[in-house]
């Protein structure tokens, strides 16, 4: 089409005609590029502490980056581990934390990259995005796991009431906004970031607001699956890093089949013992509830049959090597065994995928935030899956009613509903012969 409206235009008409086909063109060029044409990020700068390069500058680039990954690691893990003691809210912090700065680094990656076009209002609407999605997801935590509190707020009725449709309008503000924007030369590139933008959402907003979900389960359910990845992490590196020789995969070309089996044995045994030192504690094992009479989270209960000691009869070809015919553990910790061999045979995929999408934009890591590791998706880029599998498991296999939630949720029903379901339970508990038929009437 392009050839035939060229040659139906003479000399004097055929500028507008050509006009349209150069901007189509020009358009075009973003399907055609190959990856060797992408533009270039700027690599990223050396953040490492003075102090340290001046105390290992005598030793090599190998061992140099060796001791500032161990140093920065055991402060990581030291950090983590006081959050904890801080409790609960501080948890849901350094989540909502971790996901802004994931989403940063990913979103200005793309700025970058494409820097040049000068797209408008590009990193505004996809902040703005980033704010309407976590109102979203946060509001139906707060209707979910606070209705007692929300029903002692007035003010707040109409925000849960009519909560999912303020989220749409805003996201619809947001959508009106960016179609307002779209410039004819950038089209193609204007829908690209969009989709850059909502499959960024994708990644960090949903998996960070399902690491909260897990953690109003019991804070066992956020801290094994969490630590057992870290653990693979550090292992795999360690395996590799001394006996590493035969390549894995191209994508990661420092990752070795030796470092992955390594942290794959050494994964499991730490999340095995790992899940027998928190299930003694009800702590780590009881959910998170919101307590509305002293504004603060509780982790109160009666240990469910998952963490009580259980005697379980040992497989006969392991009677020899044990020694014993039974032994005694927690349930959980057969569970644990499905988490951590998830978080080091599936979990490092996340790690290969963010390796490809690097390869992709030709940077080394999404930034420089930790000296040693790069930026903090480069270090939770497995998280994220493990996040996933985690809210799958509970909710297929361990999850059943939960008293306290169905309770929270009958207290913000109007008094004439309550009434029907005292009716109801009622009638149902007699029928059953749990209630005696003289408390009728």
């Amino acid at each position: 089409m392009a050839g035939l409206r060229r040659r139906g235009a003479g000399p004097s008409s055929g500028s507008a005609g050509d006009k349209d086909v150069v901007l189509g063109e020009k358009c075009g060029d973003l399907d055609l590029r190959k990856d060797s044409d992408i533009p270039e990020v700027p690599p990223s700068t050396d953040s490492t502490p003075e102090i340290l390069k001046k105390a290992l500058s005598g030793l090599s680039s190998r061992w140099k980056n060796w001791w500032i990954r161990g140093i920065l690691t055991l402060a990581m893990i030291s950090l983590f581990f006081l959050i904890i003691y801080l409790g609960s809210f501080m948890l849901m912090l350094l989540v909502l934390s971790i996901q802004v700065k994931c989403f940063h680094e990913i979103i200005t990656i793309g700025y970058r990259v494409y820097h040049s076009y000068e797209l408008p209002w590009f990193r505004t609407l996809s902040w703005y995005f980033l704010l309407c999605v976590n109102y979203f997801f946060y509001g139906e935590t707060v209707a979910d796991y606070f209705a007692t509190f929300v029903q002692r707020r007035e003010q707040l009725h109409f925000l849960i009431r009519y909560h999912r449709f303020i989220s749409f309008t805003l996201y619809l503000t947001g959508f009106c906004m960016f179609v307002l924007s779209l410039v004819k030369r950038h089209y193609r590139l204007q829908f690209y970031m969009f989709a850059w933008t909502h499959v960024t959402l994708l990644i960090t907003v949903t998996q960070s607001h399902l690491v909260i979900q897990n953690l109003f389960e019991g804070m066992i359910w956020f801290l094994v699956p969490i630590s057992s990845v870290i653990c693979n992490d550090i292992t795999a590196y360690i395996f590799g890093f001394f006996f590493g020789r035969t390549p894995l995969i191209k994508l990661s070309p420092k990752k070795t089949w030796e470092g992955f089996i390594g942290g794959f044995f050494s994964t499991v045994a730490f999340g095995f013992i790992f899940a027998y030192l928190l299930a003694q504690y009800q702590y780590f094992v009881c959910p998170v509830e919101y307590n509305s009479e002293t504004n603060r989270f509780v982790t109160e209960c009666a240990p469910s049959e998952l963490f009580q000691i259980q005697n379980y009869s040992v497989p006969p070809f392991l009677q020899d090597v044990l020694g014993r015919e039974t032994v005694n553990m927690y349930p959980f910790q057969m569970h644990s065994i499905a988490l951590s061999t998830f978080a080091s045979l599936i979990g490092p995929f996340g790690g290969f995928f963010a390796s490809g999408f690097k390869r992709a934009f030709k940077i080394k890591d999404f930034a420089d935030t930790i000296p040693g590791h790069g930026g903090i998706m480069d270090r939770f880029d497995c998280q994220y899956l493990m996040a996933t599998f985690v809210h799958v498991y509970i909710t297929s296999f361990i999850r059943g009613p939960n008293p306290s939630k169905l309770l929270q949720q009958l207290l913000v029903l109007q008094p004439e509903q309550q009434l029907n379901v005292y009716k109801t339970l009622k009638s149902h508990l007699i029928e059953k012969g749990i209630l005696q038929p003289s408390l009728r009437g």
